[in-house]
């Protein structure tokens, strides 16, 4: 255990040195490596707020949500529809300070995404626990629905974010470079997730149910305790955390229907590079994930080499698998 434990720490260190080392030799300055750095983490973050809630899903219930890169669209387009004036939810007469209108865009978003993962597990997951391979089907054919619902709503032309606000038109000077306020927004929400949803699983009553419930859920059901009520708590948490992480990189990103196949086939390389199932190997790899895409950005800047920014995660999930067959931290389950 301890020399698992060690290979994977090794393997972290070796791949975040190696990747930080690249970015600067890359860079032709310090606000050049600054921009990497941070343009990493920023994606980093973005990847774990979908990847945080395919994780959590997967670990506690053994479901591979197919549809969870859906609820990052959905959160995106909800979010942007009640910021924006014209839109479906236009908030924008109701409450007219930006900064308060985008909390509640934010929340909106949660509230959407939350509902519609709580119809899924109630009304069409639930029957298919013990069968695997529906569930993946399912979860598949309602993304699908999904993307043809929001090109129906909001048609198939992408929106970018025009509205400002507070975070979002501020800025600062590092290394002489300038950089935008909302990506350490970004990256500051990340970080809280991380350690909010540790703290639950870890430090909570709900936390403990959760995790026993897994391990044994006839004991759990003897004790009086609702397992499947717990389990569609799960599910409606992970959907609404990807909501929410839509909403986040709405001002930045925008909103398209191609956000969720994006975010969803970098998600599944994060949770399988971090090991099926491990919270806390979710969190390190999209770290080395987002850094690994953001190196790879500057290296296709003048080549032709378009294509290796979006294949990069793969080509990473590879280069561990061969060393970590079960990945960084597959032997764990936190």
């Amino acid at each position: 255990m301890l020399s698992a434990q060690r290979s994977s720490l090794i393997a972290i260190v070796v791949i975040f040195l190696g990747l930080v080392g690249v970015a600067y030799s890359n860079a032709s300055s310090l606000g050049g490596f600054g921009i990497t750095v941070l343009s990493g983490l920023f994606q980093g973050m973005l990847l774990f707020l979908v990847a945080s809630g395919l994780s959590i899903i997967f670990g506690l219930m053994d479901v591979l949500n197919l549809a969870q890169g859906s609820y990052f669209m959905v959160g995106a387009y909800v979010a942007y529809d009640a910021q924006h004036i014209g839109g479906l939810i236009d908030l924008t007469n109701a409450i007219p300070d930006p900064n308060l209108r985008f909390v509640v865009a934010v929340l909106a978003a949660v509230m959407v995404g939350a509902l519609l993962g709580y119809l899924l597990e109630r009304g069409l997951l639930r029957p298919l626990y013990s069968r695997p391979i529906f569930q993946l089907v399912l979860t598949f054919g309602v993304s699908l629905v999904a993307l043809e619902l929001v090109k129906f709503i909001w048609t198939t032309t992408p929106y970018s974010w025009t509205e400002l606000f507070g975070v979002r038109e501020s800025f600062f000077e590092l290394f002489g470079q300038r950089f935008s306020t909302y990506r350490l927004f970004v990256v500051g929400m990340g970080v809280a997730l991380i350690v909010a949803i540790a703290l639950l699983l870890q430090r909570t009553r709900i936390g403990i149910i959760i995790r026993a419930g897994v391990e044994d859920r006839e004991m759990v059901q003897a004790l009086g305790i609702n397992v499947r009520a717990v389990f569609t708590l799960v599910f409606t948490l992970g959907c609404a955390v990807a909501a929410f992480g839509g909403a986040i990189a709405a001002p930045f990103l925008g909103a398209s229907t191609t956000l969720g196949n994006v975010f969803l086939l970098q998600a599944i390389a994060v949770v399988v590079l971090g090991g099926m199932g491990s919270y806390t190997g979710t969190a390190v790899s999209s770290v080395l994930v987002g850094l690994a895409i953001s190196v790879a950005q500057d290296a296709a800047i003048g080549t032709s080499f378009a294509a290796l920014p979006s294949i990069t995660p793969m080509l990473l999930l590879v280069l561990v698998l061969l060393v970590r067959p079960s990945g960084l931290f597959g032997n764990s389950r936190t």
